[in-house]
């Protein structure tokens, strides 16, 4: 019996939290992305790599090929606990990269970081 081994990219990914479920079940990590630089360098830390920088900076096809896009992207701008300022914030305006990639390498699943109202924000 053979194992498939899905390719997962984490963006938005912190130091690395989300990866770590995944990883524990097979998965391997082909590309990570995170602009903090502290992040940056725990992520280094805990796994080898460091992730590359802001997303806006990459085009969506030159990300690698991948069978699930995990994203813990900035919640704050759909969260009840934020202003609720939605894609009308810059961070919110990231779902957009988000959808973008998945256009382009369309990849069998998605997880994005649970954010209350981000399903409903403007009426959905």
């Amino acid at each position: 019996m053979t194992s498939v081994t899905y390719k997962t990219i984490d963006l938005f990914a912190g130091i690395g939290g989300i990866r770590l479920g995944f990883e524990k079940y097979g998965c391997e990590t082909v590309f990570a992305s995170e602009w903090d630089v502290y992040a940056k360098k725990i992520y280094k830390d805990n796994f080898g790599e460091e992730p590359f920088g802001d997303i806006n900076l990459i085009e969506p096809k030159d990300i690698p090929d991948h069978d699930i896009l995990l994203a813990g992207f900035p919640c704050q701008p759909f969260s009840i606990a934020g202003k609720g300022l939605g894609i009308s914030d810059t961070r919110g305006t990231l779902f957009f990269n988000i959808e973008e990639i998945l256009r382009v390498k369309k990849p069998k699943a998605f997880l994005l970081d649970n954010a209350k109202r981000l399903t409903t924000h403007d009426k959905g």
